[in-house]
């Protein structure tokens, strides 16, 4: 079972990190049971967010007996000290616990620093000197943001989007925070479901040069997990065959394309912009039924009613035209109907 440090935290975990975004759609009992297993089976880090509605209870419902055993990482999406402090005794209360391993900031838009108006860094060291997290982390998907934060010193870790279909300057944050002795954890890895090769993932990510990278596999159904605990055991090898797949995927999702991260919801029109924005790739690459169904057939068509108010446009952190992918999106999804 490979092991990665998480930089300066000293933080050793399981390279089979557990995203636990999607269990917030599994119910309560079957959220406990596939979290017990994962750590029955040797994963030992869980990440989380405050923002991922139940997730946070459903890892303090099935592992609080564990708790020093295991590795926790949630996140706040607070855009003052107020906000942090209220998001930090929630995540501690719903985790069961009385710290956090470590504490990221949600994607923000600018890099928090000690005695910034916000008072978000200066509230994150007054929790860390209380005990209450134990390092301080940041997430992102703006490279801005990331390479600020890694260049600033400030943070311990860094969770930024990392996977065979990333660009050049996304792979050089990854060595960036290797130099900088800063954790670097991995979301995205399946690059939001475009990538349906799991084995690929897993070799690609297992390579030398992302020895110090953990990644955080996105779990909601037992078979996933099962798929991930047997490469844990059987790592599958990087060979020929996965280097022509890795390639082909790289040529159809060479450029913009979205990447589902839904940072720009909610939509005031109600479109399901994560997904229809790039349902013209789900089509070609899951099976085609499901995303024919009546009900993505009415979601797909709410496209219609958008108000080209530019909203999701602002908010996306690839700078993707939004607006014209939905539209494009449409256009195709209407071809197979």
């Amino acid at each position: 079972m490979q092991r990665v440090t998480l930089g300066k935290t000293g933080l050793c975990v399981n390279k089979n990190g557990f995203g636990a975004l999607p269990i917030q759609r599994v119910e309560m009992e079957g959220a406990v049971r596939i979290l017990q297993k994962a750590y029955d089976s040797g994963v030992d880090y869980f990440d989380t967010a405050r923002a991922y509605s139940d997730s946070e209870e459903k890892i303090g419902r099935a592992l609080s007996h564990v708790r020093d055993k295991i590795v926790i990482s949630t996140k706040t999406q607070a855009q003052d000290a107020a906000g942090f402090w209220a998001d930090l005794e929630t995540s501690l209360r719903t985790l069961k616990t009385d710290y956090i391993d470590i504490y990221q900031f949600h994607n923000p838009a600018f890099c928090p620093v000690p005695g910034g108006a916000d008072g978000l860094y200066d509230a994150a060291c007054r929790a860390k000197e209380q005990g209450k997290i134990r390092h301080i982390g940041i997430t992102n998907h703006r490279l801005a943001v990331a390479r600020e934060a890694i260049e600033s010193g400030l943070y311990e870790t860094l969770q930024f989007p990392l996977s065979y279909l990333s660009a050049d300057g996304d792979i050089a944050l990854a060595d960036a925070c290797r130099s900088a002795d800063m954790g670097f954890i991995a979301m995205k890895a399946l690059a939001g479901g475009l990538i349906t090769n799991s084995a690929c993932a897993y070799a690609w990510m297992a390579q030398p040069q992302f020895s110090h990278v953990a990644p955080i596999w996105g779990i909601q159904r037992e078979t996933e997990l099962d798929e991930f605990l047997l490469y844990q055991d059987a790592p599958p090898a990087l060979d020929e065959a996965m280097l022509r797949l890795i390639e082909a995927d790289r040529a159809q999702l060479a450029g913009d394309f979205c990447r589902g991260c839904g940072y720009c919801m909610p939509c005031p029109a109600g479109i399901e912009i994560n997904n229809c924005a790039r349902m013209s790739l789900m089509l070609r690459r899951a099976p085609q039924a499901g995303w024919l169904s009546e009900e993505w057939q009415a979601k797909m068509k709410k496209i219609e009613d958008c108000l080209h108010c530019n909203q999701c446009r602002k908010k996306c952190p690839y700078g993707l035209d939004t607006p014209a992918l939905l539209a494009k999106n449409y256009e195709d999804y209407k071809t197979f109907l």
